[in-house]
């Protein structure tokens, strides 16, 4: 098959362990820089041009459209789907996963559990907004925040409206939602792919802090999950309709709650927790699944 990877850096972990797992297996494999794609948009013979040429017919895609490009990046997915070409995650579920906000909306309206949401753009009675989420200790976060950039824990109800105030000021949207405190500065990454469960680690938070990003300092061990958080798992994703995503879940008394669908989960810290060959397996699903014409949306969402 020929493949291509969208990915504005050749040299990032997850970018070099695709390219190598594809190539280990036959496939020819291209890097192209997402921002240097420009489209040619016809009524009948819609084209994906880069480096002042146009682009072969490639077998897949598979997208690695980083926050800060979403619109573009998913306006180039978008043209590959138009063409007919498979893309591992379509436009439309990247965008869902992106909005913070649509993205639990729509998890909450499957079922799955989340920790308790509330948003609001200028509530005229903070302290309700506050008492609405369970109240402090509370997680403020802004809707445009990634990586854990723009997460404020406030512990006491004076520090949470003062957070509150202080966002709303900058006219930043932001969400309020309460605070697992039983999960211990852990969660849970699945790594799913074509509907299935294939990797899982805890990552701990490190000392003093309650994110736990691996690149903050956080660890990472092989966790075995339980039935809850496997179908937990497997249902966020298929709510976003993403075919490769990592789900964050929290532990929490009331079960498994999701706290977020990326729809370009890195390779490195999953690999290395669990030992298992992860873009081998995704190269697995690409080959029973990559056939022309074989997205959901083609290209019209």
């Amino acid at each position: 098959m020929r493949i291509a990877i969208l990915s504005r850096n050749e040299n990032l972990y997850s970018t070099r362990r695709l390219k190598e797992a594809g190539e280990a297996r036959g496939h020819q494999v291209d890097i192209i820089d997402t921002l240097h794609c420009y489209m040619d948009i016809t009524s009948s013979n819609s084209k994906v041009r880069y480096m002042g040429e146009e682009l072969p017919q490639y077998d897949a895609v598979i997208p690695r459209i980083g926050s800060s490009i979403t619109f573009y990046g998913t306006a180039v997915v978008r043209q590959f789907e138009m063409m007919g070409t498979f893309c591992v995650n379509e436009s439309v579920a990247i965008s869902r996963s992106r909005d913070k906000l649509r993205s639990l909306q729509l998890l909450s309206r499957k079922g799955i559990g989340l920790p308790r949401t509330g948003f609001a753009s200028k509530p005229d009675d903070i302290p309700d907004l506050i008492k609405n989420v369970g109240g402090a200790p509370l997680v403020i976060k802004l809707l445009e925040g990634t990586q854990g950039i723009g997460v404020v824990l406030a512990e006491t109800h004076k520090a949470a409206e003062s957070v509150i105030e202080a966002f709303m000021g900058l006219k930043a949207n932001i969400l309020v939602q309460e605070f697992i405190e039983e999960a211990n500065g852990a969660d849970i990454r699945c790594f799913v792919v074509g509907g299935k469960v294939i990797a899982a680690m805890k990552r701990q938070a490190a000392e003093g802090e309650f994110r736990s990003n691996l690149h903050r300092g956080g660890s990472a061990q092989l966790i075995k999950l339980s039935k809850e958080e496997r179908v937990t798992a497997v249902a966020a994703a298929k709510a976003m309709g993403l075919n490769l995503c990592g789900v964050d879940i929290l532990q929490s008394k009331n079960g498994p709650v999701v706290m977020e669908v990326n729809s370009s989960p890195g390779l490195e810290g999953i690999e290395n927790a669990t030992g298992k060959d992860v873009a081998g397996l995704i190269y697995e699903f690409i080959e029973k699944n990559a056939k022309p014409n074989n997205n959901k949306t083609k290209g019209r969402g």
